[in-house]
């Protein structure tokens, strides 16, 4: 089996899934690396079987995909096709001559190394929730809206008694229903955009008749929202839930503040112009304990920049075999660009079918996944549209005080971010970071980045990590000893 085409697939939602099993089948030895203790990923997580949860899928609207995932990836553990790592904490992908050493710490504690050595290597990262910060966000109580949604899905806990689940972006509707199903009172749906926004342009492809450059692109983004009338279909299947549950739905509303001592008691939410400022005399007190709260998604491209891949603004650039522009390196799912679970099945199924054949020196035949290759059109024409309709309100800085802290990891307050900006000269985010510590925390940025981009005026651009995540000085020597000498959990590590 060892002299067989290696490839790491890193990930284990639905893009690193997708592209294992298609691998797999094409007889490539596949090592799936996954920091989770199951697989799934985010968006397939599930509850612990120690839970002994009798529904769990009462908490996915897309349990036959996650089935027959899973069923396909336990047939091909078992036959020995695929290894999976679990709770494995990948930090660096380091090229060598014969291929890549994927380095990984394991456990919860995340200290003791591993080394996965392979002949390419797949970057299946997914993306994580874009935070925005405002006044009281920091108070115990505040979380975000895919927080919430993992406590429910992995743990069976909710957050809160009452909550208020605000922000932006479609995550928004299954946070809400999934809360208000488990028990949870829902005071409100809190929208920054106008969910009605999303039929009317639906419903307007047919009618637009205007061809300026301007009506153009605006009768694509309909067309593309018209595409998928299972989405929309969703969508309402969301809307029906809510009004059973008696959620209030506040559209084009925003939270511009968290009330508590010690933590959450209310919230305080106003509605906003055309413009995207609150409405003076609009704000509303909304008693609650929980505010789940979420802007959308940014890629995880941490490992493929370590590796000196080409990124499109915030994605991961890919070719139509999604390959990046490092040879023996592909990329799939949420990491090249945010779409959902479709569109990374899509993506994952290509990349494995591409590395397969390209890792054992044969030529792909595009026509093998011209389906998939359909899909990922429709898919990425789709959330091109649905971003124009789903977007935090254009003024939110307004409501970022002086005394607002915006990096949690250095305590660092928008009064401080404004002063480098004014007085100090600053004009990006690495000039703020220099003069403020903003970024320099844990997180490395990872969390506050987009709010200081916001409040520094400039473009938020992807700010390029050596690790992706903090390691051992133990681990790093380890990691530099010769491709021969031992490397893996048994290395040496600093006390």
């Amino acid at each position: 089996m060892t002299d067989r085409a290696h490839l790491a697939v890193i990930g284990a939602g639905p893009a690193g899934l997708a592209a294992s099993l298609a691998a797999a089948a094409r007889g490539i030895r596949i090592t799936l690396i996954d920091s989770g203790v199951t697989a799934g990923g985010q968006f397939y997580r599930g509850p612990a079987p120690a839970l002994g949860a009798r529904r769990p899928q009462a908490l996915h609207h897309q349990w036959s995909t996650w089935d027959r995932l899973a069923r396909g990836l336990a047939g091909q553990v078992k036959a020995g096709t695929i290894e999976h790592l679990t709770d494995h904490h990948v930090w660096c992908v380091e090229p060598q001559p014969d291929g890549f050493a994927v380095h990984a710490l394991l456990g919860p504690e995340q200290e003791s190394p591993a080394t996965v050595r392979a002949d390419g290597v797949l970057l299946a990262t997914g993306g994580y929730e874009k935070v925005l910060p405002f006044p009281g966000w920091t108070l115990p109580g505040v979380v975000t809206a895919g927080g919430a949604q993992a406590m429910l899905k992995g743990s069976l806990v909710v957050p809160g008694r009452t909550a208020v689940v605000a922000g932006t972006g479609p995550l928004l509707l299954p946070v809400a229903t999934g809360l208000a199903a488990a028990g949870v009172d829902v005071a409100a749906l809190v929208e920054s955009a106008d969910p009605k926004a999303f039929l009317r342009r639906a419903g307007d492809a047919k009618a637009f008749s205007r061809r300026t450059d301007d009506a153009k692109a605006f009768l694509g983004r309909a067309r593309a929202l018209a595409a998928q009338p299972g989405k929309v279909a969703e969508g309402a299947q969301y809307a029906a839930q809510l009004v059973r549950h008696r959620v209030k739905v506040m559209g084009r509303h925003t939270v511009i503040e968290a009330h508590g001592d010690e933590r959450l008691d209310a919230v305080t939410v106003a509605a906003l112009d055309n413009d995207g400022r609150v409405r003076p005399g609009t704000e509303r007190r909304i008693p609650c304990d929980t505010l789940a709260v979420g802007h959308g998604m940014l890629p995880h491209t941490d490992l493929a920049e370590s590796l000196g891949c080409r990124l499109d603004g915030l994605d991961v650039h890919v070719d139509a075999e999604q390959r990046t522009d490092v040879p023996g390196v592909w990329a799939a799912g949420e990491t090249t660009g945010i779409g959902g679970s479709a569109l990374s099945l899509a993506e994952g199924h290509i990349a494995g079918r591409s590395a397969a054949a390209r890792l054992t020196g044969a030529d792909p035949d595009p026509r093998e996944w011209a389906a998939a290759a359909k899909s990922r059109t429709r898919m990425r024409e789709f959330f091109a549209a649905l971003d124009t309709v789903y977007a935090p309100p254009a003024h939110w800085t307004e409501q970022v005080t002086d005394d607002t802290v915006v990096c949690r990891c250095e305590e660092v307050t928008g009064g401080e971010i404004r002063r480098a900006v004014g007085e100090l000269g600053a004009g990006d985010v690495r000039t703020v970071k220099l003069l403020t510590r903003a970024g320099m925390g844990w997180c490395q940025g990872r969390m506050c980045e987009p709010a200081v981009a916001g409040l520094a005026g400039c473009p938020q651009t992807s700010a390029r990590r050596l690790l992706a995540r903090p390691v051992p000085l133990g681990v790093l020597a380890a990691a530099g000893q010769d491709p021969g000498e031992p490397a893996g959990p048994e290395a040496p590590e600093d006390d």
